[in-house]
């Protein structure tokens, strides 16, 4: 990851090379493909990333673009292309006036702009649940999406129950079929904590208290509790208005890691601490006797939303896969790192949140200033080994998503479905990866009409979650 952000259009890298917007929406039926597509493999990939329709005012930050979804719907061994903007009301607002009307993170709040401070991008995430694809943003409400089309229904408020923000990474217990989110602000309460019923119906939301705001993107289930992260990149408009920078990894302060049972709340959420770090994403969270375990990729520090080039720490923005355990009889912390090579965008396969797992999956990082992935890699994490699939010279690709092979009984028996961008040729591909055997080449690559830039998170819909959408 980066902290090199650079406020002039033309040199900034955010604009340029593959992290640069495309202007089209295109829809494309007949895709050229080299290998095999499973024919068992059925369903549609869809991505969500920054892709800003106007020219940004002041500095631009990756994080800051108007949301893109490109989708590839897989079939009888064929696959199809399409992209769509997520419509939200700033889209619009930004559509009609024909330039951008907000700044983003690395500006001070615009307190005086009419249609409001910020925008809600819905740039960030995806996550189906109860029949309904929605788009996440941290920063406000989820956006229903149809699909396969992509179009955008609207802002999604579980029938005007929502009160809070909500987190770009809910997440959906496998079992029960609940949903389990989080909103973080600036004002009091600082966090709030949801539970969506297996059909979709907002039951309950509960504020837990913080010492100060904190910039919290995500958290963790497992099967009787929810763990928050209260971790030192703390938000201050005042310190924004001074001119100093909003977001600010503050050393002194250590980790805390609140574990609340599913239905608790404040009056009984337990809070260990631990080193100072920052998580961006969790792997998973399980139980194992009276401990609750969490795996994560962990930074020392970070300077990703700030504005300082030259960190102290020499592995800031550095993330690893680390593990904790929270003893919750003797109220002790244990902290390890399983795996040195730095890596971010971990996934599992989703039929396991919450429960143990023996496998996980995240995106290798290239030896780049820029937050670039050159390969994937798989954990063992009973034998603590890893395996690795490399993406070839000059070729990036992002977080990759499992699509579990339907009926299958082996937690690794599936694919892996990425974007992968060629810079010597300048094509993008959605490259597929046998999840029981990463070093080898992938299964099959697809051909995609048009640049996919760089994006953020996925996720598989299943041909039967097609049918009832």
């Amino acid at each position: 990851m980066t902290s090199n952000i650079i406020s002039s259009t033309a040199v900034n890298p955010y604009l340029n090379g593959n992290f640069a917007p495309v202007r089209e929406e295109i829809a494309t039926d007949t895709l050229q493909v080299f290998g095999e597509l499973p024919l068992d493999l059925s369903g549609m990939f869809v991505r969500n990333g920054p892709n800003p329709q106007w020219p940004p005012i002041g500095k631009y930050h990756w994080f800051d673009g108007d949301g893109m979804l490109h989708g590839v719907q897989i079939s009888e061994g064929k696959a199809t292309y399409r992209n769509r903007y997520v419509q939200t009301r700033g889209w619009k607002i930004e559509q009609e006036a024909g330039k951008a009307i907000w700044s983003g993170f690395l500006e001070p709040p615009q307190m005086d702009n009419p249609h409001g401070a910020y925008k809600n991008t819905g740039n960030t995430a995806l996550i189906w649940h109860g029949g309904q694809m929605l788009a996440l943003n941290e920063g406000g409400a989820p956006h229903a999406i149809k699909v396969p089309q992509l179009e955008t229904i609207g802002e999604y408020t579980y029938n005007d129950k929502l009160v809070s923000a909500f987190t770009a990474h809910p997440k959906v217990d496998p079992v029960t079929g609940e949903m389990m989110f989080f909103g973080y602000s600036f004002a009091p309460p600082y966090l709030q904590y949801s539970i969506v019923s297996a059909v979709g119906e907002l039951l309950q939301t509960v504020p837990i208290d913080l010492p100060v705001p904190v910039m919290m993107h995500d958290f963790a289930i497992t099967k009787n509790y929810s763990i928050f992260l209260d971790l030192p990149i703390t938000l201050s408009v005042e310190r924004a208005q001074r001119g100093e920078p909003m977001l600010m990894f503050e050393r002194d302060r250590p980790s805390r890691f609140g574990i609340v049972p599913r239905y608790g709340n404040n009056s009984n959420i337990r809070w260990f601490e631990s080193s100072p770090c920052y998580i961006f994403h969790v792997l998973n969270a399980y139980e194992i006797g009276d401990e609750v375990v969490l795996i994560a990729c962990r930074m020392s520090s970070t300077t990703i939303l700030a504005t300082e080039e030259n960190p102290t720490d020499p592995d800031a923005n550095i993330p690893r896969l680390h593990e904790w355990r929270f003893n919750l009889r003797t109220g002790t912390v244990r902290e390890q790192q399983l795996n040195d090579v730095p890596a971010e965008f971990p996934r599992i396969n989703e039929s396991f949140v919450g429960l143990p797992t023996r496998y996980g999956y995240a995106g290798k990082m290239a030896n780049s200033p820029l937050p670039l992935f050159d390969g994937l890699i798989k954990y063992d994490l009973n034998s603590g080994k890893a395996q690795t699939h490399e993406y070839g010279q000059g070729r990036y690709g992002g977080e990759a998503v499992f699509a579990p092979r339907p009926g299958a009984t082996a937690e690794d028996d599936g694919w892996l479905i990425t974007f992968v961008y060629d810079e010597g040729s300048g094509t993008s591909e959605l490259v597929i990866v046998n999840a029981q055997d990463v070093s080898s080449k992938p299964v099959a690559r697809v051909i995609i009409p048009q640049r996919v830039p760089y994006g953020f998170h996925g996720t598989w819909i299943s041909e039967a979650q097609l049918k009832v959408s």
